[in-house]
């Protein structure tokens, strides 16, 4: 599976586009009030007619940013190459002119633009210690991406959506300190696109030691989806969490059978482990222990399917990699 089409909503609001800079023909929309809508800023990944940054100098002359609630930062020009570091200096440069952002999500790219493990991204550091009043806050793309340990204050809702996502990266999301902090949503990835962690790496988050309002956990999209359920089978964290996605991996028997194990799950609301490498009686068993309990449970394989080779050796695969 791959990502091939853009944010429809963001942050509760319509997704809108905000015209190219040749966009000028009478069927192009009118722009909304700007307060109701997440403004998509982007331009075309190849032979692009104008930068990002001018792209958005247009849109802070032409919208009253000053109400502008959320914004998703599309494509720059040759994503797959090029870092985003002039767009994260022009976002910071514009703080002061978008007091009332409460939603960013950065790099909306679908895979007609550059595949997701192709995206060369940059540092999220700056971006939130400019934005302090964000509260949700999503980026797109393992390549590169640098995530050090933030303070946030107001941040209740984190995604970050890579085929592979750095050890170091993943590190420092488990080291911040989000006291505000209600989702939490990783898609780790395979080794193949630069997904180095390993379960040591999320130690904060499973000891419960930080984000103390947690109460949504997905650590999904992995190659090691097992080594993650079997700790999150005694994960203190999990006690006081309402959903808990492990979905997207290469969930196997030996993961889903430490969690039904472990500690109890009749707790949570939700558990979504679809896209799996279960058995039909395992996938069996999971429902019959948390349904009747009143736990969601969506065990669907959907189109995870395995390959065999000629030597018998058995690959599985993340819903989403390249």
């Amino acid at each position: 599976m791959t990502i091939g089409s853009h944010l429809k909503e963001f942050h509760g609001l319509p997704a809108f586009t905000f015209p190219g800079v040749g966009d000028t023909s009478p069927e192009a929309p009118s722009l909304p009030s700007p307060e109701s809508v997440a403004w998509r800023i982007g331009v075309d990944s190849y032979d692009a007619e104008e930068e990002w940054e001018e792209a958005f100098a247009r849109f802070l002359e032409s919208v009253d940013t000053e109400r502008v609630r959320a914004l998703i930062v599309g494509a720059w020009s040759e994503a797959y190459e090029t870092a985003p570091d002039e767009l994260i200096k022009a976002l910071v440069a514009a703080r002061d002119r978008l007091p009332a952002l409460r939603g960013l999500f950065f790099a909306d790219i679908v895979m007609e633009e550059c595949e997701i493990s192709w995206i060369v991204q940059g540092d999220m550091g700056p971006v939130l210690e400019a934005f302090p009043g964000l509260e949700e806050f999503g980026v797109r793309g393992g390549n590169q991406l640098v995530f050090p340990a933030v303070r946030h204050e107001r941040l209740r809702k984190l995604t970050v959506e890579t085929g592979g996502m750095p050890a170091e990266a993943v590190r420092g999301v488990a080291a911040s300190d989000l006291p505000a902090l209600v989702e939490l949503d990783l898609w780790l990835g395979t080794s193949e696109y630069g997904g180095d962690a390993d379960v040591a790496d999320l130690e904060p988050v499973l000891a419960g030691t930080r984000l103390p309002r947690l109460t949504r956990l997905a650590l999904r999209n992995s190659e090691i989806q097992d080594a993650i359920c079997t700790a999150l089978a005694s994960a203190p964290v999990v006690a006081r969490l309402e959903e808990l996605d492990v979905s997207m991996g290469v969930l196997t028997d030996d993961g889903a059978t430490a969690l039904l194990t472990g500690q109890p799950l009749t707790h949570l609301k939700k558990l979504d482990l679809h896209h799996n490498y279960l058995s039909a009686a395992l996938r069996t068993r999971l429902l019959e222990t948390l349904e009747p309990a009143g736990v969601q449970v969506d065990a669907d394989q959907d189109d995870a399917e395995s390959d065999e080779d000629s030597d018998g050796e058995v690959w599985r695969f993340v819903a989403v990699g390249e």
